[in-house]
């Protein structure tokens, strides 16, 4: 068979846009200031208004920029590094946790968490609902999927509503004996809830962490942890840590 030679595609003016206007952002505006109206921003670039809309929505997607109701365009601050794994395998709610626990209900879960964590499917267990915030905005948003058999000395006294219950299941937690645990990493988009806890819109782009934690040969807890797209990256270092970098991008090593 021959082959096709494919042409060269030209860069889309917005990606071009994109581009300039992100070398505008590192040295004309500081963190939190208001970029000027669309009007006035397509007059200066000489663009359409259109594609002056698609470079800006690159740049929020990105983390550069924050568009909010009644505000306007500002440009969003720097990211920080915020690490998902740590090189020791530890429970979720040890002391360096940066999770903070919001709540928790006895619920039956999902139907592919009941067979992860291997109970019956209308089996309730204890579902810790935990957040993440990072210089004052919300960064991720965490459910955490605990089986009574893995806190059997958890009480009713021990467990009462809200979060004093969501830290009584991550206390009795601490009591077992962890094995090890397994992460996993893929792309979603944010559904109602999540985006709602998120400061996003349905739909938007976010990275799911699910990370498994052994104990006694079996899951003894199921973390499904949402975080935003726009504000994080993945890395993978040798000992297998995932950790979240909030700033410019830059190579991985």
């Amino acid at each position: 068979m021959g082959t096709t030679q494919l042409e060269s595609v030209p860069e889309p003016k917005y990606w071009h846009l994109r581009t300039v206007l992100s070398e505008a952002l590192d040295s004309e505006f500081e963190v939190g200031e208001i970029l000027p109206n669309e009007r006035d921003l397509a007059a200066r670039f000489g663009v359409a208004r259109a594609t002056l809309r698609q470079a800006l929505e690159q740049l929020e997607l990105e983390g550069r920029l924050q568009r909010r109701r009644g505000v306007g365009t500002t440009v969003a601050p720097p990211r920080v590094g915020v690490a998902v794994g740590t090189p020791d395998h530890t429970w979720p709610g040890a002391a360096d946790d940066a999770w903070q626990p919001a709540d928790c209900r006895l619920a039956a879960p999902p139907a592919a968490v009941a067979d992860a964590l291997e109970t019956d499917r209308d089996e309730a267990v204890h579902t810790v609902r935990r957040s993440r915030v990072s210089h004052g905005q919300p960064v991720a948003a965490e459910l955490l999927y605990v089986p009574p058999a893995s806190v059997p000395e958890l009480t009713a006294i021990d467990a009462p509503s809200g979060p004093a219950r969501a830290r009584a299941v991550l206390r009795e937690l601490q009591r077992g004996d962890l094995e090890r645990q397994e992460s996993a990493v893929e792309l979603g988009s944010a559904g109602a809830d999540d985006a709602k806890e998120l400061d996003r819109l349905p739909g938007a782009p976010v990275l799911v962490v699910t990370t498994r934690y052994l104990a006694g040969g079996r899951t003894a807890a199921l973390s499904v942890a949402t975080y935003r797209a726009d504000t994080c990256r993945l890395t993978f270092g040798e000992s297998g840590d995932v950790q979240i970098h909030h700033g410019p991008q830059t190579q991985a090593s």
